[in-house]
């Protein structure tokens, strides 16, 4: 069995994929972050990005340019996640690959922040420390 792309050590189709294809909802902040890593990971999942993130905070952004892989994304390591009631963070290591000749990994790390509205986890950002 392959592992799914966000780290766990389910399949894809038993993870992130039900996420992906709009027939499973997330029930926790990690769920969604992992979720929103594997679409920006694989490419071609704008229209999730879109909607599950905060309209607000997502700064007209659209599907098709978040469709777009841009990244070579390697390996999500989540640091902690925490929910209280609607609200939640979680702390996260994204690598990704330099340039395709290289094998040189540069990481991103981020404290996203995620909130639920009428029973839905959104993306709202990352937040400023």
């Amino acid at each position: 069995m392959e592992h799914c792309i966000c780290g766990k050590s389910k399949s894809f189709v038993d993870c992130c994929g039900p996420f992906l294809a709009g027939t499973k909802q997330a029930k926790t902040p990690e769920q969604l972050m992992r979720s929103r890593y594997a679409a920006y990971a694989l490419g071609g999942y704008g229209d999730y990005l879109i909607a599950t993130w905060l309209p607000a905070s997502a700064y007209g952004l659209t599907a098709a340019e978040l469709s777009e892989k841009t990244m070579d994304w390697q390996r999500l390591d989540v640091v902690t996640s925490s929910q209280k009631g609607d609200h939640g963070v979680v702390e996260f290591n994204a690598y990704y690959r330099v340039s395709p000749e290289s094998d040189d990994m540069e990481c991103m790390h981020e404290m996203s922040e995620f909130s639920r509205i009428n029973g839905r986890w959104l993306y709202v950002g990352a937040r400023a420390d």
